[in-house]
């Protein structure tokens, strides 16, 4: 007799962004040229200094379980990089250390929401969000933006969205955003801030691309804005992307002393600590910066460039500028409605795209929106150009076609 699987789960999907590169990857290993725009992790190897750490916590056998919320050595060092860079002042114990930035964001949630409680979520989002959300057993609100405002959340329009949901507790705000790139102003935080604070409403703020700002934009963490703000937050990051250590899964969070307190009981109960060696490393990443952090930042930075540049030479494709992070987020939505090809959406755009040009990108469907894409310029140069101009052949045969 087959067990019954719980309704929470049959809520939960699998990630699209995964499933389109183990797609790409399996067409990749069976001998064709793919290009894969799908996964968000930068292609550079961990710097050298970090790795060298990580040897060094091996071979002083540093290598058995860790407190529950991270070394002590690291959440000081958390606290440091936070007043450092961001102008906000933690003490150890608002330091939750976890298996990468995503389950620091689950332990926050589940500590913080009831069944009944709402959490609003910007739309375009980051694929896990709503999921994660659901495993918390809250309900997600999702709160359109618009490419013309550069897919940026008005403190106005929030405000209406609150006063709609007479249950909504928390606010996930994610800048530098994937998948749009947008990063906020001050100003804009500051609007933002004013109305949760208004309303009650925490903001769990996703920082993961703070050091990938370009141009003249720069990262501004909403707990600065006022030390109210910083008791109604709860910032989240981690090195994953800033420090191309992806595969080592260490994220934190930092926020009042009571969340992160029960945010540590969820994670002893679910994950316990993050691995000591990992902790280790993160402590030196943190502390003995060198100036590869910076080097890759502006290689993603010319990379940028690149692309938008090469993408709004197609005609009838608009796209918004990425400020910060990897991503570039073209819209699509012309070819979608003018083709005689069969494709009437995103999905099915993408899956010809690989299909037939053998190029991966993630449909802005994944993200909660229509006639999008999702690239990842986290690649090389040479899969940039050539990706490009595969993308824009396949524009052009949706354009003959019409």
């Amino acid at each position: 007799m087959a067990i019954k699987l719980s309704n929470r789960i049959q809520l939960i999907k699998p990630s699209p962004t995964l499933a389109m590169s183990n797609k790409a990857k399996e067409m990749k290993d069976s001998g064709l040229d793919v290009v894969n725009f799908g996964v968000g992790e930068p292609d550079f190897n961990t710097p050298e200094y970090i790795k060298l750490a990580a040897h060094k916590a091996i071979d002083d056998n540093f290598t058995r379980y860790t407190a529950n919320a991270g070394i002590i050595e690291l959440r000081k060092a958390i606290c440091q990089k936070l007043e450092r860079d961001n102008g906000v002042k933690y003490d150890s114990k608002q330091i939750l250390v976890s298996p990468g930035a995503k389950a620091s964001i689950l332990d926050v949630l589940m500590a913080v929401c009831d069944s009944h409680d709402q959490v609003i979520i910007p739309v375009p989002y980051w694929v896990s969000y709503p999921y994660q959300v659901m495993l918390a057993d809250a309900l997600p609100v999702y709160l359109n933006t618009r490419q013309e405002d550069g897919f940026r959340v008005k403190a106005e329009e929030l405000d209406q969205c609150i006063a709609e949901n007479p249950t909504a507790k928390v606010l996930i705000l994610n800048s530098p955003s994937n998948p749009t790139g947008t990063v906020y102003s001050r100003k804009e935080l500051e609007e933002i801030a004013e109305v949760c604070l208004k309303h009650k409403i925490l903001v769990v703020s996703d920082e993961i691309y703070e050091r990938l700002v370009y141009d003249d934009s720069k990262h501004v963490s909403i707990a600065s804005v006022s030390p109210e703000m910083q008791e109604h937050t709860v910032i989240v990051n981690g090195v994953s992307k800033a420090y191309a250590m992806t595969g080592w899964r260490l994220g934190y969070a930092a926020g009042p002393a009571n969340i992160i307190s029960y945010a540590g009981r969820v994670q002893e109960h679910a994950t316990s600590c993050v691995n000591s060696i990992t902790q280790k490393a993160c402590v030196v990443a943190l502390n003995n910066e060198d100036d590869s952090i910076e080097a890759m930042r502006q290689e993603f930075d010319k990379r940028r460039n690149f692309l938008y540049t090469e993408l709004v030479k197609n005609p009838h494709l608009s796209c918004f500028k990425p400020e910060g992070a990897f991503y570039i987020f073209p819209n699509i939505g012309w070819y979608i409605k003018n083709n005689t090809l069969g494709i009437k959406n995103t999905d099915q755009f993408c899956d010809k795209l690989l299909e037939k040009h053998h190029v991966a990108l993630v449909s802005g469907s994944a993200f909660g929106i229509e006639g999008f894409v999702r690239f990842s310029y986290a690649n090389s140069m040479e899969n940039l150009t050539k990706g490009a101009q595969r993308f824009a052949a396949f524009l052009q045969e949706l354009r003959e076609s019409c």
